[in-house]
């Protein structure tokens, strides 16, 4: 006995340090794809799209506070890499730390489900993990950068801005998708056009985004038609990868200069590309929430329908038999559900 206790008793510190090895090793390869696309804006590198963000806040979300080291290992070893880890460093690395665990507290406190199947826990997201929490990075990079002397004082809003915006598009775009791959919830779609239907989406979905944001003339409208579709059809788990897939296509044309990008200035740019994430991230995760909880809601009040009828068929034998149908009775596909006597 007193060795199964002592293996068990290593088990566990060992197995909490292999989940932060994971969650820094994540943050760290999260933050390697958000640096092939950065911009430089007023002399100081952004990131329009910061995937670590989303990736802290999931690991939270799903692990809890215990796994707050990882974070902070993958946020220095992401500065390590890009350049030497000095005092002002050291800020940054604290508020990169300190915002997806402010978020994850905050989503907390208001009782933030992990399954996205209600609209207050999509406006909870939006609200306190994304434009909320990520205050927190981005007072505290644009800070340090000013006091340090890297930037210049009436340069720390543009700033600010754009640190503020990648980070909240990171939450945004990458927590509802990595939370939608160990969702419980899953899309009601009939199961004979589910994968057809499912591939004819993401078809249509990487041909508008591309056409979009490849076009020079002003498309990037079009993409929302395609969420709605999304959202309707699959919920979450069909907005969420189509937020994400228009968000990458989108950031790769504005860094590169392409489409309704071309011939504008960095600032224009990142207001363009800012406002299009925003407002497809806002579209994909409300709607199918709400969509979520609506189905949630009718299922719950299908189910009360047939043990009600139950019950009163209980009471009166046959009585019900022509307004319902109840389990093991005639089959309603063809039928009217409900008939007046």
């Amino acid at each position: 006995m007193t060795c199964v206790i002592g293996s068990e008793q290593l088990r566990r510190p060992a197995a909490a340090a292999l989940r932060i090895l994971v969650v820094a090793g994540a943050y760290w390869l999260g933050g390697r794809i958000g640096f092939t696309e950065r911009v430089i804006v007023d002399g100081s590198v952004v990131t329009p799209l910061w995937p670590p963000t989303g990736i802290a806040l999931t690991a939270l979300l799903w692990r809890g506070i215990s796994v707050w080291p990882g974070i902070l290992i993958g946020a220095l070893a992401t500065i390590a890499t890009i350049g030497t880890v000095s005092v002002e460093a050291l800020a940054i690395l604290a508020g990169n730390t300190l915002a997806p665990v402010s978020a994850y507290l905050m989503l907390r406190i208001a009782g933030f489900r992990p399954a996205l199947d209600r609209l207050r826990d999509g406006v909870a997201l939006v609200f306190l993990g994304a434009l909320a929490g990520m205050t927190i990075s981005a007072t505290a990079g644009a800070g340090t950068l000013v006091v340090s002397g890297s930037l210049a004082a009436h340069d720390f809003w543009t700033i600010w801005a754009a640190w503020w915006a990648g980070d909240a598009m990171g939450v945004l775009v990458v927590t509802p998708m990595l939370l939608v791959l160990r969702s419980t919830v899953r899309p009601e779609v009939k199961r004979e056009f589910f994968w057809t239907e499912a591939v004819v989406l993401a078809v249509v979905a990487f041909a508008v985004a591309w056409a979009a944001t490849r076009t020079e003339s002003s498309l990037l409208f079009l993409v929302f038609p395609v969420l709605i579709w999304a959202a309707l059809r699959y919920q979450l788990a069909g907005s969420a990868p189509c937020t994400l897939l228009i968000s990458v296509l989108a950031v790769t044309a504005a860094t590169s200069g392409q489409g309704p990008f071309e011939d504008r200035s960095m600032l224009e740019t990142m207001a363009l590309l800012q406002a299009l994430n925003g407002a497809c991230a806002l579209t994909g995760l409300l709607l199918g929430a709400l969509v979520t909880e609506q189905l949630a809601v009718r299922r719950r009040i299908e189910e009360a329908c047939v043990a009600l009828a139950g019950v009163v068929d209980q009471l009166a034998p046959g009585e019900t038999a022509h307004l319902w149908p109840l389990p093991g009775g005639p089959s309603s596909e063809g039928e009217e559900p409900l008939r007046r006597a």
